[in-house]
């Protein structure tokens, strides 16, 4: 395993020590989430813990179920008590770019409802200022692409619609929506840039979660730090 995984993993543990019995758990998708799944339902299994999950993608269902959590919805829960989820980039203010895996929405909505969010990244994902070397993945309708790329130009970003391999012609999301992946360069005010965008029509959501995170556990070469809202 290298060193990145182990910190993902070691930052995974201590994520899901925050999980109490009873609760409902919102369960974000990406590598990283994995091993949280994974020790969540080792806690399930070893401590008896009672809780239902709420995935956020279908990748993150088929994982939790084969991890033995049981599932719920946001129509039957949908206040959640804690979410815990990764990240592509984590300021110290804790503003995040989220969406390398293209669950964006989804996350945002479960993200949103939790009572606590909880993130887990490694220590590359650290940064002082969102979007260099990091684009910001939006969601947006295939109807409006071509014309929310043009208004995206409009704000100095350089949009590409995200393609994957193994497949002809462009990502779709679980619902059923395009990805473009949209280079900003450093983000000076990701805040107004987020409002700049979802007045945007068109675009479903965006991949800045701003001052959403309640607690970053960041993996490091050896150990791991603790980053909490206003005391970063």
């Amino acid at each position: 395993m290298s060193w990145r995984e182990d910190a993902k993993r070691r930052a995974a543990v201590e994520a899901v020590k925050h999980v109490k019995d009873g609760y409902i758990v919102g369960l974000g998708s990406g590598s990283t989430v994995e091993y949280a799944i994974k020790e969540l339902g080792s806690a399930i299994s070893t401590q008896e813990l009672d809780v239902l999950g709420v995935p956020t993608s279908y990748h993150t269902m088929m994982i939790a179920v084969e991890n033995g959590i049981p599932l719920t919805s946001l129509d039957e829960n949908p206040e959640l008590d804690i979410a815990i989820d990764g990240a592509d980039q984590v300021d110290f203010n804790l503003n995040m770019i989220k969406g390398g895996g293209a669950a964006l929405t989804r996350e945002k909505i479960v993200d949103s409802a939790a009572r606590q969010l909880v993130i887990i990244v490694d220590e590359t994902k650290l940064v002082e200022t969102l979007g260099k070397n990091c684009p910001v993945p939006i969601e947006v309708l295939p109807f409006a692409s071509s014309r929310v790329m043009r208004r995206v130009r409009d704000l100095g970003g350089k949009p590409a619609i995200r393609k994957t391999a193994g497949k002809v012609g462009p990502l779709i999301t679980d619902n059923g929506h395009f990805i473009l992946d949209v280079d900003f360069g450093p983000i000076k005010d990701p805040q107004k840039l987020e409002s700049q965008l979802k007045l945007i029509p068109g675009i479903v959501e965006t991949g800045l979660f701003i001052g959403m995170a309640d607690i970053v556990y960041v993996g490091c070469k050896t150990g791991f730090k603790i980053l909490k809202r206003g005391k970063s």
